[in-house]
């Protein structure tokens, strides 16, 4: 490691702990109104409506394009092969990324499917869209890989570059979280959701990563 001391298990443990307790209270909240929207929700939605100039529709939708598809997966992969050491474990990092990232997308879909959540308007939609809402696909695989590269940067790089990464794979994650938004095809608690889903299961994947000194 080049970027300092890193918190202990107990801390990163702690972290989990609260990202999940928060997923939880948002997930009852929403099943709380059957998936009907918050005034917050219709709010941010309707101002995403109605600004939409063709240029920034076009930037979003290139935006939203990465959260999906072989990007993040690709991400995952790659962010194994860096932070592996020889090549045997290149391949067992890249295969434990990988794996991570399909676990986390599984669980998400039984989620998915059991608040059923129904998605904003489709007069909306400036993207084609499919399945439930919350909690966000995109959202959450960006989210995802992007926490394997930052975890991929605090391993092999230094201080200043690995911050440098941590900075740029957090905006990638959030352009993607909002990209979806702003095309209308989620509700921002859905975004939320799937930000706050996606760092309880990387905040615990390093809860025991520090355990073993990984």
């Amino acid at each position: 490691m080049k970027t300092g001391q890193a918190p202990s298990p107990t801390r990163w443990a702690l972290a989990a702990v609260l990202c999940a307790a928060l997923f939880a209270v948002l997930t009852a909240l929403v099943v709380a109104r059957h998936g009907a929207p918050y005034a917050l929700d219709e709010s941010l939605h309707r101002w995403s409506v109605e600004h939409r100039p063709a240029v920034a529709v076009a930037f979003a939708r290139g935006v939203t394009a990465t959260g999906s598809g072989p990007v993040p997966y690709v991400c995952a992969v790659a962010a194994g092969l860096i932070a592996g050491r020889g090549t045997r474990g290149r391949v067992w990092a890249a295969a434990g990324a990988l794996g991570f990232l399909l676990l986390v997308q599984a669980v998400r879909h039984a989620v998915l499917n059991g608040v059923a959540r129904p998605r904003p308007p489709v007069a909306d939609w400036a993207v084609p869209a499919s399945g439930y809402a919350f909690p966000s696909g995109h959202a959450t695989t960006s989210a995802i890989a992007a926490g394997l590269l930052a975890w991929t940067a605090w391993r092999t790089a230094t201080a200043a570059t690995a911050r440098f990464c941590w900075a740029l794979a957090a905006c990638w994650a959030i352009a993607v979280g909002l990209s979806r938004i702003y095309l209308g095809v989620h509700w921002p608690t859905d975004v939320l959701g799937g930000w706050l889903y996606a760092l309880a299961w990387l905040t615990a994947a390093r809860a025991v990563a520090a355990a073993k000194r990984v």
